[in-house]
């Protein structure tokens, strides 16, 4: 069975690949701490949105990980870990909005709920917020790289859905939900930039 999407990790980020067969990714919040070859992924992770969006994105496409190690100093305001263990602990809401996070914008809003939910049986977290000593978290990586059997289904790609681009913000035939200007509008799921004005052909 196949236990790695091609291509992994999927997602660009702030991270370093260890062994991909590793049963272990690490998650180092805001603090910038020495990688261990280790573990599959080593990251941090500044945002309750977009880093942990990415984050799930990365797991979930490789079935040898079991376990997220968070570990590393909070980041002020945005709590990406306490957002992290709050999405794995209660999913979210109806909103997208991560159920119980402390975080100052805790919205999913590129990935989807079963997406969510195969991270949340795939993996145990570790939570070790706080801690930062390098061979405290050695000792972590050491128990848990090898620890149990990788996750019984293949890797999950996880697309992010498409945008559905703000009427408000143009009126007639032309897409986009960005407003560059008043002539011009851009969609950002495909990076297009489009005149408002319609033509005659």
């Amino acid at each position: 069975m196949k236990r790695l999407a091609e291509n992994w990790p999927l997602l660009k980020g702030d991270y370093t690949i260890g062994e991909p067969t590793s049963r272990l990714a690490v998650v180092t919040l805001a603090s910038e701490l020495k990688a261990s070859p280790e573990a599959a992924i080593w990251g941090s992770a500044k945002t309750e949105n977009l880093g942990v969006e990415k984050l799930v994105v990365n797991v979930i496409s490789n079935s040898n990980i079991r376990y997220v190690l968070v570990c590393g100093t909070e980041s002020r305001g945005h709590l990406a870990g306490h957002s992290l263990l709050a999405l794995h602990a209660n999913g979210i809401d109806a909103k997208g909005r991560i159920i119980a996070s402390e975080g100052a914008i805790p919205f999913i809003e590129n990935i989807s709920n079963e997406a969510i939910k195969r991270f949340q049986r795939q993996v145990s977290m570790l939570d070790r917020i706080g801690l930062i000593e390098p061979e405290k978290i050695q000792k972590i990586v050491e128990k848990y790289k090898a620890l149990g059997e990788p996750y019984p289904e293949e890797p999950m790609l996880a697309c992010p859905p498409k945008k559905r681009p703000n009427p408000s913000l143009i009126e007639g035939p032309v897409q986009g939900d960005i407003l560059i200007s008043k002539d011009f509008v851009m969609d950002a799921a495909s990076g297009l930039i489009c005149s408002t004005c319609e033509k005659e052909y």
